[in-house]
């Protein structure tokens, strides 16, 4: 029997009430009974199963984490244009002859962090959006704004006019980065749950190996060109975005609970494969079993509930889970630049060792992949913290040394490559999966977003103290300012050791009921939950 239809007139709290009243009928039993047969069948499909049965899910998830490219690709030119020095004599003040033209510590630090201010408004605004207008109106919409936003960016005549464009800019791509995660946790099966969300974290480089390439590139040109060629290439990805994105389907799980359920079942059928053994009435029957049982746990979906309960825990696992990516060290070898220009190296070198970089970053979260197919997320995960400790904290060590031996900062360089390329292998992809995993259905918006907000926050705090710690004008700490985010990463390992739960292969009904018996992390792998289990 088929999921009972409902009028896609109905709101939210009306698909809720409809729902609660058809449990006690016969029509429930077979809402559920159907669910049970999906989600057995999801949990038994292997990878190449996957890839083979939701071919459009893996690609209209690829097309919607392509904002996620321009996303990188933007943040990586505002993070090393400063690099240039056309842009800094644009933009900045004549220090003497050995420093040249400086942005201020404090204009620097502004410049960089503008966008991720912005995003923090974004990213509110946008998980309300896409709880009432679904991602693809929520994601146009930040398309649109975005190329009137980069017109001030490019034209910008002085500095505070840079940063006005740069905090507009932000407040789209706080939509892309919440958006593109959710997404895909929403569109695909739980084999490829893990790998279509690190996916985003491969967009994010595949961006910033565009703009490394670009911003040396431009090296020669000695106008202002050098760093307006990099802002106007921004104009080159919303139209391409916008036209795929109108032609995607839309969320199934937003229009479950949405209660549009016929809308839902025409989405599961454009994202499976015609003919294959998916059911489309299964599929979404599944989706409203694990909807309700979220309603009887009284997760309704606004801010406040992932607050409250069990949804308390996992919106700290999400939100600390993403701000690891901050907090490991990568807040100061993320940008390796300007902080390899103030320790001596040459401009044409640095950004070479930044291109280098960026592709260690992508072989990194491609064989990622390896990593979630034969050892899930938490052993990665933790491994990875702990390695990158070890090299930040020699870096760290190194840098007493550095100041009086060039070469020890070519060492420093390829220890930062080490520490890129163990993010991006384990970290920096594992962490979409995390939150993307992590939340529940009805509060994905939210805790995505709440999650990305924290991000955003450990990257404004943690951007302004790297940048007076680096800054020639300011602090002056050159690389023994890696010390600091040596004790940062130790303390998020022990976080991870105690709270971050594995969760491969799981679905979000066993994840619902897994959080709200309380298991603890280290015990989440072994726990049964079997498919009778509603609480």
């Amino acid at each position: 029997m088929t999921v009972p239809e409902i009028d896609e007139k109905f709101d939210e709290k009306a698909h809720a009430t409809h729902i609660e009243s058809a449990a006690g009928h016969d029509e429930w039993s077979h809402i559920r009974s159907d669910a049970i047969i999906a989600e057995d069948k999801e949990r038994a499909m292997g990878v190449i199963e996957g890839l083979k049965t939701y071919p459009a899910a893996v690609f209209w998830s690829f097309c919607i984490s392509c904002c996620i490219i321009m996303e990188g690709y933007d943040t990586a030119v505002l993070g090393n244009v400063i690099g240039l020095p056309q842009f800094r004599q644009k933009f900045g003040t004549f220090i003497d002859e050995e420093n040249g033209y400086q942005l201020s510590a404090a204009w620097q630090t502004a410049i960089g962090q503008a966008p991720n201010i912005g995003c923090l408004f974004g990213i509110t605004l946008a998980s309300y959006c896409q709880d009432r207008w679904g991602y693809k109106r929520t994601l146009q919409a930040g398309l649109v704004f975005l190329v009137g936003c980069i017109f001030i960016v490019f034209f910008a005549p002085s500095i505070e006019v840079l940063f006005a464009g740069e905090f507009l800019c932000g407040l789209p791509w706080g939509a892309f980065s919440s958006s593109a995660v959710s997404y895909a946790s929403d569109v695909t099966p739980v084999a490829l749950r893990g790998y279509l969300t690190t996916y985003v974290n491969l967009c994010w480089i595949i961006g910033q190996i565009l703009a490394a390439g670009i911003l040396y590139r431009v090296l020669d040109i000695e106008s202002e060109w050098a760093y307006k060629i990099a802002f106007a290439i921004q104009w080159v990805w919303p139209i391409p975005l916008f036209i795929a994105i109108t032609l995607a389907p839309e969320s199934p799980w937003f229009l479950v609970r949405k209660g549009r359920l016929e809308d839902a079942k025409r989405v599961v059928q454009r994202l499976a494969r015609k003919g294959d053994t998916v059911d489309p009435a299964q599929t979404v029957a599944m989706m409203v079993r694990t909807n309700q049982l979220e309603i009887d746990n009284n997760t309704q979906g606004s801010f406040a509930d992932c607050f409250k309960r069990t949804d308390r825990r996992r919106t700290e696992i999400a939100c600390l889970g993403w701000l690891c990516q901050v907090l490991c060290g990568m807040v100061f070898a993320g940008s390796p630049v300007y902080f390899l220009q103030q320790a001596g190296m040459s401009t044409n070198n640095t950004f070479q060792v930044n291109l280098g970089i960026t592709f260690m970053a992508f072989a990194g979260t491609c064989l990622s992949w390896i990593a979630l197919t034969f050892g899930g997320r938490r052993p990665f995960f933790i491994g990875g913290m702990i390695v990158m400790g070890v090299i930040i904290y020699i870096i760290g060590g190194l840098g007493f040394a550095a100041d009086h031996n060039q070469n020890i900062r070519w060492g420093q360089a390829a220890l930062i490559m080490i520490f890129v390329f163990t993010y991006d292998f384990t970290v920096g992809p594992l962490a979409y999966c995390v939150v993307g995993e992590t939340s529940a259905t009805r509060l994905r918006a939210k805790s995505v977003g709440l999650a990305r907000m924290t991000y955003n926050l450990g990257n404004i705090v943690c951007g302004i103290l790297n940048t007076y710690m680096v800054n020639p004008t300011a602090w002056n700490l050159k690389s023994r300012s890696a010390l600091l985010w040596a004790g940062t990463n130790t303390v998020m390992t022990v976080w991870c050791y105690f709270r971050l739960p594995e969760m491969r292969g799981r679905t979000y009904r066993e994840l619902d009921i897994l959080f709200e018996r309380e298991v603890p992390a280290r015990d989440f792998k072994k726990t049964v939950v079997t498919d009778e289990d509603d609480a």
